[in-house]
């Protein structure tokens, strides 16, 4: 089932989800100097942060998928199946 946040990211604009993702993943890093240095109220915190940063990226990459063209998918499949045959 699709959150709330999850709906409210279909809203955004390409640049705007891109300025977000950029902030939150600064703001997550001086959360996680100050967890490290002085301890935070709630360390729950980061989780929620790390898990919106997931949400913004996978945003991303989904309107980047949805951009390329069938040359493109294409090549990414072969990718992909060519790094699944190494492992």
């Amino acid at each position: 089932m699709a959150t709330k946040k999850f709906l409210e990211l279909k809203e955004y604009t390409d640049q705007d989800l891109k300025v977000e993702l950029d902030k939150l993943r600064e703001q997550y890093q001086r959360m996680k100097f100050e967890h490290a240095t002085q301890g935070l109220e709630n360390p729950l915190l980061l989780r929620e942060a790390r898990r919106d940063i997931a949400r913004l990226a996978t945003e991303v990459r989904r309107r980047e998928l949805e951009k390329m063209d069938e040359k493109q998918l294409a090549r990414r499949s072969k990718i992909r199946a060519r790094r699944r045959k190494q492992k």
